[in-house]
């Protein structure tokens, strides 16, 4: 039996999929590095904290630019 029509049955949503799997891996290594930041140095919390949140959502982005090519 071969993978072949197996994907060919398969839409091309796949690639939604990986995209929510690579942000989500990319937000988990953004928050343990800024909790680990914040460790280091709590006086510079806020900063911190804005700056993962955006980058967090920068991430995030790419799962919607991927929902937006599946369409």
């Amino acid at each position: 039996m071969s993978l072949l029509p197996l994907l060919a049955e398969m839409t091309g949503s796949i690639h939604v999929g990986l995209a929510a799997l690579g942000s989500a891996i990319g937000v988990g290594i953004v928050g343990a590095k800024a909790a680990e930041a914040t460790g280091r140095n709590p006086g510079a919390f806020g900063n911190i904290l804005v700056i993962a949140i955006i980058l967090a959502a920068l991430a995030e982005g790419i799962t919607f630019f991927a929902i937006y090519l599946a369409g």
